[in-house]
């Protein structure tokens, strides 16, 4: 099946979320992350079980995932409104209508364990995340390292699921995220980075028109990927 890349998965949920409500964009994860692990065994993922979005169970465990649109423009953020104003509605709308295609579409686990965040939830409710993927996959990069991040509790929560791609490598070639790293797999952040200190967010113009600048070029990019595997 042929993936378009240009296309608007909020075109096809109404009003509601994308996320849970658009079948174009279930159908997609379902068909770019079913494959083969490093391992050679097979990660199908069935959208036919009741209750979970995409769902595999073999040999391998039992994993329950949800889709997550990982790239923020912080356009409804009031902490960002001062910026957000100075940019045109139209440059906000081009951000937002990229940020609903699929090279700024995750999965994770969605799964609750022992009552706590999922990793979708921790990346909002987190501050020094803010919801950004590069901070997300920073997290995930140290995960595989065994060093401390702000996300540290939620992703062992979670571990048998990244142990499945058996490094960060695999993690990153398994979910095409190369163009958000570098040729020795560090993490191309979307802002300066200060070791998850303060700012998470944009604080002027400049800063924001960046990040927006990083942040469509890792889609497109990825959207590029994706379009060539699914040619």
């Amino acid at each position: 099946m042929k993936i378009d890349t240009k296309f608007d998965f909020r075109s096809a949920a109404g009003r509601k979320d994308p996320d849970v409500y658009s079948p174009t964009l279930r159908r997609y994860h379902q068909i770019l992350w079913s494959k083969p692990l490093l391992s050679g065994e097979m990660f199908e993922l069935s959208t036919s079980t009741p209750g979970a979005y995409l769902h595999h169970h073999s040999g391998l465990g039992e994993f329950v995932l949800t889709s997550d649109s990982v790239i923020v423009s912080f356009r409804s953020w009031k902490s960002m409104r001062s910026i957000i104003e100075q940019v045109p509605d139209h440059e906000l709308d081009a951000f937002q209508a990229a940020s609903y295609t699929m090279g700024a579409m995750m999965v994770f686990p969605g799964n609750r364990v022992d009552g706590k965040a999922t990793i979708n939830g921790a990346r909002g409710l987190t501050r020094s995340i803010a919801d950004r993927l590069d901070l997300t996959l920073e997290c995930i990069r140290r995960h595989y390292a065994d060093r401390d991040s702000p996300l540290t509790a939620t992703l062992d929560r979670y571990g048998d699921f990244f142990a499945l791609f058996g490094d960060f490598a695999g993690y990153v070639d398994f979910f095409l995220l190369d163009d958000l790293v570098d040729d020795a797999l560090m993490v191309k952040y979307f802002m300066d980075f200060d070791d998850f200190r303060p700012p998470s967010v944009p604080r002027n113009l400049a800063t924001y028109l960046e990040y927006r600048r990083r942040s469509l070029d890792f889609v497109w990019a990825r959207n590029e990927r994706i379009d060539r595997l699914s040619r």
